[in-house]
């Protein structure tokens, strides 16, 4: 009953319909088949006479509760032979964004298909489908920004291309995906490459692999670190950023019969009520939104992962990737990673070939299980800030090691030092919590500043690379009742600072991706801009903590001015090759979040202007070296 009336808007009617899970692939005498030639299918069918059809899938929820389930709007393009007996595998874009686009298409018609992998993978023998998330564009319900609801209504179109979920057309006849062999795989780009992690993480049966670029893995990082609201977030939304996003993506609701947004409204309120009341905690809000505990199911699916990240996304920021990676890399699923120079960033503008011609082999291997060799290649390539590209066997490199280095007393050349051994007695130094800029927190690091605390190793040896995630351990008092504390990670010494341009998520997912602009680099493939200047130091990873949440970042407690604490957080993952003759090294301060530009939130002000002692035989740098403690060249 739910069905119907959603469909009576546009004049429909809903029959019975009859699933049943989509055959194993592969052609016979009377049906046609892909081609496979060198290792990967071959365009053999036509794009210009591919079916186009719009599907709305029939989710498990009532997301706006409105007692009828979710119809979530599919756009598919597939080829021609699919009518003929061809089965095909699914390459899915699942996106927030597509409401955004101006003029929506009409119920029954694709909006096109804008980037270029319709174009590409069709006349190969597979299908393309678009996804228009819950509460956005033409599909019902109401967006959640990354709740529960986010994967129900992408994970019921997996199901639906298996053949355990209904769907309808337009006019309510029957969608049933006969044409599918079950396998698909998920890719996008920031929000929408988070949708892949998300649906991955449910362990779901016929979602061969995932490729989630620039992607987030756990919603209270994007919005949070440690306790402490990121302020590029905090200033422009006022703690209320997943309302602020829910509104944003919510718009352009345009199938006749859905105006939900009136009915979505308190719902999107809600999100915004729930997050200003976590005062930035771990709490349960945030932990439904957090797709890390269910990574194990990743491989309960046999999904695989390819993962690409810019190693300057202050967007979608570094911990993403490496927290999830963590996790697929301890339970040995099957895995792929590009770490590029870049920021916020698609694949297309910075390595366009090599990014076609590995996704072509890629998909070909787990869509059409064609053994072409892919996964016997090295699993990581990584880009140095001049721009060239290694290989290495998997990332963190296998030779990495945690090295423990010490902090020191002030000497003759620097403000504090680092080493392997502890200092002798119980030494102490402190630093007032104080507004300033990154480069006057990181400057001069022989000197002794008010605002800081800046630990130094002697000049190394060899050049050491960095590869994994570096931990601190700091034991401190306050004269407060409150601590932010950052780190900040720093290779002294001159040396060019390569800055690369990123794009916001908006721009990434409406930019023109088609293949002319491939061919001509523009769009989607246009090549970043890159900046170099030559700088006395670079900050290579900083972290954030409130003191309130340490030990447990589910609950906030206030500090006791004058009493000890051990605080232990972690800084940004880091992938660096610091050259010989520089020196490694730690700058402790107030929290700043790590933007130059931006003020300290309000509610932060309480530590402004409080004195912060660091005892220095409780305190110490974790690194990870290729290498060991051999590798440090000192």
């Amino acid at each position: 009953m739910g069905v119907v009336r959603r469909l009576l808007a546009v004049g429909t009617a809903v029959g019975v319909v009859v699933m049943g899970a989509p055959a194993a692939a592969g052609a016979t005498a009377d049906t046609p088949g892909i081609v496979i030639e060198n290792g990967v299918t071959q365009p053999v069918f036509s794009y210009g006479e591919a079916i186009q059809e719009v599907v709305y899938v029939e989710a498990p929820m009532d997301s706006d509760g409105d007692g009828r389930r979710d119809l979530i709007e599919v756009d598919v393009i597939r080829p021609a032979e699919t009518e003929a007996g061809l089965r095909v595998p699914t390459i899915m874009e699942a996106s927030p964004y597509y409401g955004r686009d101006p003029g929506d298409p009409l119920p029954d018609k694709t909006r096109g298909f804008p980037g270029w992998w319709d174009e590409y993978f069709v006349p190969r023998g597979y299908a393309v489908v678009q996804v228009e998330m819950q509460g956005t564009s033409r599909s019902f319900g109401c967006p959640t920004t990354g709740g529960p609801e986010d994967t129900i209504s992408i994970k019921a179109v997996v199901d639906w291309l298996n053949g355990r979920a209904p769907g309808f057309h337009h006019d309510g006849s029957a969608a049933v995906a006969d044409w599918s062999t079950g396998n698909v795989g998920m890719q996008g780009v920031s929000y929408v490459g988070t949708l892949p992690n998300a649906v991955a993480t449910q362990g779901v049966p016929g979602l061969r692999t995932v490729v989630p670029i620039a992607a987030i893995s756990s919603w209270y990082k994007y919005v949070n670190d440690q306790g402490i609201a990121w302020s590029t977030w905090s200033e422009n939304v006022n703690f209320r950023y997943t309302e602020y996003l829910a509104d944003y993506v919510s718009v352009g609701r345009t199938l006749p019969g859905s105006a939900s947004a009136p009915a979505c409204e308190s719902i999107i309120t809600r999100l915004g009520d729930a997050e200003q009341a976590s005062a930035s905690d771990f709490t349960p809000f945030w932990q439904e939104r957090n797709y890390l505990p269910d990574a194990n199911k990743i491989k309960t699916a046999d999904t695989s992962v390819f993962m690409v990240h810019g190693l300057t996304d202050f967007n979608v920021k570094t911990m993403h990737f490496a927290d999830l990676w963590r996790e697929v890399e301890k339970r040995q699923m099957p895995r792929k990673i590009w770490l590029h120079r870049g920021a916020h960033a698609n694949p297309t503008s910075f390595r366009l070939t090599e990014w076609q011609a590995v996704m072509h082999r890629w998909m070909d291997h787990w869509l059409h299980d064609i053994p072409n060799g892919i996964m016997n290649e090295p699993m990581a390539d990584i880009q140095r800030p001049d721009g060239t590209w290694e290989t290495h066997s998997t990332w963190p490199d296998a030779n990495t090691e945690k090295v423990n280095l010490r902090f020191g007393p002030t000497t003759a050349d620097a403000a504090g030092t680092l080493s392997l051994n502890a200092p002798k007695g119980n030494p102490s130094q402190s630093f007032v919590d104080q507004i300033e800029s990154q480069a006057v927190k990181i400057g001069n690091a022989e000197q002794t500043k008010p605002g800081r605390l800046a630990y130094v190793t002697p000049p190394l040896a060899t050049d050491v690379r960095l590869s994994g995630t570096p931990e601190l351990a700091v034991r401190m008092s306050t004269t407060a009742d409150t601590a932010l504390l950052s780190a900040l990670l720093v290779d002294y010494g001159a040396g060019p600072t390569v800055t690369v341009a990123g794009k916001d998520p908006l721009e990434l997912v409406q930019e023109s991706c088609e293949p002319e602009d491939l061919a001509d680099r523009t769009g989607c493939a246009e090549p970043m801009e890159a900046s170099v200047e030559i700088t006395p130091e670079r900050v290579l990873a900083w972290g954030h903590i409130d003191v309130k949440n340490s030990p447990d970042l589910r609950r906030s407690h206030t500090l006791t001015p004058g009493e000890e604490y051990n605080v232990r957080w972690k800084t940004l993952p880091s992938e660096h090759v610091i050259p010989a003759g520089h020196r490694i090294g730690i700058v402790i301060t107030g929290n700043y979040n790590a933007n130059p530009t931006s003020n300290r939130p309000a509610r932060d002000a309480a530590a402004v202007g409080s004195q912060v002692t660091v005892y220095l035989n409780g305190s110490a740098l974790t690194l990870p070296v290729v290498g060991g403690t051999a590798g440090l060249g000192f």
